[in-house]
């Protein structure tokens, strides 16, 4: 009933008109290949770089399309999210086109580009522990305290058809691939990737790929419902959120599987891409080679998309 009940919300309509909304305000950000990483995974694969995306990652499609639906009236009372970083900036990117300076609460372990990021952006910085619940605490005060508006990284629909704007330009410059993996962390770009990818082409597969410290999406896939993450320790400081209740039932019904990965397969797969294709992505990145990498039968032969969620990483605290 749930999953029904969502798909009815959102399908790839209205992907497309966020589409439509966002392009005055986003990149068509560039597909890339690579003979090198083909010849090891023995697949095409097909990158889209979103770490060439306004702000850093592909944060932006999701954060445009929903400040875009506020009324004058929400923006006057003020915006508000939680964010690892790349969520905080883009949402301060969108809004303060519109004269708002949004509150963003971080956890105090976020990356210093990924403060400076919100920061040169115009959003006003919260701190909270490196924890859900204490998140979940700060972000809660500031909604009791405030008539803030709470714009949600993940688990909206507004921002999961934005996110889905990312698959719509993978799949018009390259139509027939395969299989598309797509990082997983809260599920809004990948359920965003599920709509678009299937309301396109039903026989396209897809994958969350996700750390093996923060693998909530993996056995909530498993047990059928949401599971908590029981713990938040990996690099890819990007992918550390809890599944949402809204992107779950999506990913869930039409999610070929989640891949779960190790924490030296995925800074092996970011220093890949860094020297073999010249370009910087951070690990929440990197991790989709990382799957197709491990899982390389899987993929063996195969045309797949990757998606290279951003590029905002500190570089004074490199992983090798």
């Amino acid at each position: 009933m749930i999953i029904t009940v969502y798909f009815n919300m959102l399908d790839l309509s209205q992907i497309k008109e966020a589409r439509r909304r966002i392009d005055p305000y986003v990149h068509f950000t560039p597909v890339l290949t690579n003979s090198t990483l083909n010849n090891i995974v023995e697949s095409e694969l097909y990158f889209k770089c979103e770490n060439f995306q306004k702000s850093g990652s592909f944060k932006i499609r999701g954060a445009t399309n929903t400040v875009l639906q506020l009324t004058s009236e929400e923006l006057d009372r003020g915006v508000v999210t939680a964010s690892s970083g790349n969520h905080g900036a883009a949402l301060s990117m969108a809004v303060s086109r519109l004269g708002v300076k949004p509150k963003v609460v971080m956890p105090s372990n976020t990356p210093l580009i990924k403060v400076n990021n919100v920061k040169r952006n115009g959003g006003k910085i919260i701190w909270c522990e490196p924890d859900q619940a204490s998140r979940d605490k700060v972000l809660n005060d500031i909604l009791q305290q405030t008539a803030s508006i709470l714009v949600h990284p993940y688990n909206d629909i507004r921002i999961i058809a934005g996110q889905g704007t990312t698959v719509l330009e993978l799949l018009e410059e390259n139509p027939d691939l395969d299989a598309i993996v797509s990082p997983v962390s809260g599920g809004g770009l990948l359920s965003g990737t599920i709509l678009a990818a299937k309301g396109l082409n039903e026989n396209i597969m897809v994958y969350g790929a996700e750390p093996l410290e923060a693998d909530d999406a993996h056995r909530s896939l498993s047990n059928g419902d949401i599971q908590i993450n029981k713990t938040t320790n990996t690099i890819c400081d990007g992918l550390r959120a809890q599944i949402g209740t809204i992107t779950f039932p999506i990913i869930k019904d039409k999610v070929e599987g989640i891949l779960t990965i190790k924490e030296n397969e995925i800074i092996h797969s970011m220093r890949l891409i860094w020297e073999t294709m010249k370009i910087i992505v951070e690990p929440s990145s990197a991790i989709t080679l990382a799957a197709v990498i491990k899982n390389k039968n899987t993929f063996k032969g195969k045309r797949v998309g990757l998606i290279l969620s951003g590029g905002n990483v500190d570089l004074n605290n490199l992983p090798w």
